[in-house]
This record gives structure tokens, sequence and C-alpha cells, in this order.
């Protein structure tokens, strides 16, 4: 009879200590959102963008590549090493759809900022010579993967009609996306790893060395000697110019993979044109064998710099498994920002929004994408959608600061 009575009260503690954990979860979430608004360029008003990093990048080559490589004991983790993919005409066409159904306050379309490559690794090349690193231009890309399999075909006409449009505008991201002196170094060896993703025409799951332990396989500008920064300065360089080839404008924004640059590389950058550099609000800089910085960044322009740095305040990976509510969770940053007189800026990633390896992962992203932007301009209809070059080409201006 005891054991019944307290059975209920056990309950209901428990029930109280679950209702408290997550009041105590909100108000901790809140106040983060609201915290990370505080300083830097402001206005009042309700701009929003999206930055959306890794378009025109191969990770993997087709679905069946995914049971290759772990067969030739590749160690695939994490949703971008299993589900992101070069984008099929397929993948533009259901995204311009979503984001042309969305309009703002002039009627124009949602529109995302992609963080794009303009370069792919030649596999071709590698694989005969098996001496160095080559890399071919993303139209080339486009056609060769088209001859083997029609998600490609016309994929790239459809990113250019999607340019025109206004759906989407992309900005620099890298040459690559992938540290070319890891590559190299690995290659030199026949890493069995690399040799198996070139044989599959993927990169994903690549080791790091014990030599280099602050280099990861996808971060382009990473390094361990600060003597590299020399050679990627090379690489910026001709980045921009094969960005311009292949998208056919200068861009004028940058954010590097995986966030990893050595911030010797900022006024390197700005002289080439670049106006803004896209950085973490808070972030271990590294500066070679293994020492850091800790840097903190603000949106607009900072002391001693010549650029405009964008900081992402809101995150959106609609199909990554967080345990949240992803319209709830983005719309409640995106809340905080406005009330704090910050433009909007998404984070997001291609991975989200990529089809070929599984479709039912680009519908679940579209769908809540789309979920999203009928939120916003419901609870929001004078929000004004805006590319992130565009959103730099107002703090640049001075406008409403």
């Amino acid at each position: 009879m005891q054991h019944s009575e307290q059975t209920p009260r056990n309950t209901v503690l428990q029930q109280n200590t679950r209702i408290q954990k997550t009041q105590y979860l909100t108000m901790k979430q809140t106040l983060a959102n609201h915290i990370k608004n505080i300083g830097g360029w402001t206005t009042k008003r309700k701009i929003l963008c999206f930055a959306v990093d890794d378009y025109g990048n191969i990770r993997l080559h087709s679905p069946s590549s995914v049971e290759k490589l772990k067969s030739k004991g590749v160690q695939l983790s994490g949703r971008f090493d299993y589900l992101d993919a070069l984008d099929t005409r397929e993948d533009y066409e259901q995204l311009f759809e979503v984001l042309g159904s969305i309009k703002d306050k002039y009627l124009n379309p949602a529109i995302f900022t992609s963080y794009a490559l303009s370069a792919n690794i030649d596999f071709d090349k590698v694989l005969k010579e098996r001496r160095k690193y080559e890399y071919e231009l993303l139209p080339e890309t486009y056609k060769k993967l088209a001859a083997d399999d029609l998600a490609y075909e016309g994929a790239f006409e459809m990113l250019q009609e999607g340019i025109a449009n206004k759906f989407i505008k992309p900005q620099f991201h890298g040459r690559e996306h992938l540290n070319v002196s890891l590559f190299q170094d690995l290659l030199n060896i026949e890493h069995p790893h690399l040799m198996a993703n070139l044989e599959n025409r993927s990169y994903a799951g690549i080791p790091k060395l014990a030599e280099k332990p602050t280099v990861g396989f996808t971060q382009a500008f990473a390094f361990w000697d600060e003597k590299e920064v020399e050679y990627h300065k090379s690489i910026i360089k001709d980045g921009l110019r094969c960005f311009e080839k292949v998208y056919g404008y200068k861009s004028v924004t940058f954010t590097p993979p995986a966030q990893q640059l050595h911030p010797k590389l900022y006024n390197y950058i700005n002289q080439q044109g670049v106006i803004s550099i896209d950085k973490s609000r808070s972030m271990q800089r590294h500066l070679g064998q293994n020492e850091f910085i800790q840097e903190k960044n603000k949106l607009g322009y900072q002391n001693n710099q010549e650029h405009i740095t964008m900081v992402r305040n809101v995150v959106f990976e609609p199909t990554e498994d967080r345990g949240v509510d992803w319209v709830e969770f983005t719309f409640k940053q995106i809340q905080a920002a406005f009330r704090l007189n910050k433009p909007v800026i998404v984070s997001s990633h291609r991975v989200n929004y990529c089809g070929h390896i599984d479709p039912e992962n680009r519908t679940k992203g579209l769908i809540i994408l789309k979920a999203l932007l009928q939120k916003v301009v419901q609870k929001y209809p004078e929000v004004e959608f805006m590319s992130v070059d565009q959103l730099a080409e107002e703090i640049n201006a001075g406008s409403n600061l």
C-alpha cells in the first residue's frame, strides 16, 4: 500500500524535474540567442540572408560510393560523409521552386548565398599519373558526370538560370573544398583510403596525418607550419580567378572551408577585391605549430581591418538530428536578432538540400525550409531577402548605422 502511494508522488516529482529542466534549457537558449547579437552593425530594417556552404563541391560520387568506400575500410562519419554530393539538376529545380514561392516586401524571392567552389579533383588525371594533385573547373566536372548520370544533365545550366532569377548567388568559398598539401602528402605514399576515394570519384573519410594534427582533409586553408600561408595566397588568388571564370562575375565575400584561415591572410584577401570575410563569432585561431589565439568577431568593420566582418547569427541545419524543431528553433533566433536591430544571417549547408544519395534527405530539408520562410513572412511582412554580398554593400555604404 505504501508503495502504491509513493509511486504517483515520484511520478509528479519526475515530471516537475523534467519541466524545470526544459524551462532552464529554454531560458538558456533564449539568453544565448540575444547575447550573440550584442555589438556590431545594426539596422531597423528586417534584412534576412542565407549563407549556405559547400555548393559546387564533390564529396560523394553516387549512392553506391558509400558502400564501396566502406568495403575498402574508409571510415565514414556524419551526414556529410554519408549524404553530401554535388548538386544535381533536380536539387536546383526543387530548391528554386521553394525559394521562388516565398516573396519579401519588394516581391523578391528568398535567395541563397551559396558559398561555392569553382574546382574539384580531376580524378582521371590524378589516377593516371599518380604524381600530383590536379583540379578541373566545375563546368568540366558537370560535363563528365552528365556523360554517365542523367541526374547531372543540365545541372550547370540550371544553376546559371537560378543565378539569373536571383534564387542563388554564389560567393567565394575557396578554389576547392580540400587541403591540397594534405592531399599531396597522402598521394605521395598512395594512402589506401585516398586511393579508394579516387577510384570511386569521391573525397570522404580521409584521415589526418600525425605530423599535421591541425589539418583536416576538407579544411582548404588549414596548416601546421605558418610557412604554408604563402602557398595559400597562391591558391586564393587562383581560386578567385577560377571563380570569376566559372560564375561570370567577381566575388566580394569569402568564407574559408571549416573556418580555417591564418589571420595574416585577411589583408591579402581584401587586396584581391574581396570586401567582406565571413568569420565565427568566437573561435581559437591557429597561428602555427599548435599555437592559437582567441578571436572574437562582430558584424561590420573592426579595428585595424579594412574588410567587413560577416558573423552568422542564426543556425539552420534541418536534416541534422539535434532533437529540436528546426522551424521553431531557428525562428526564435531570428526573432532575437530582429529584436536587437540586427540583420539575420542564417548559417546552413548544402547537405540539407541535396538528394543524389538520398532523395528523402532533400525532401525533408526543403519542407522545413519552406515552413520556416512562410513563418518569417507571416510574422515579418516587412522582411527583405538579400544575398550576403548585398548586405556587405549596405554595410560598406554606411546605411542605417
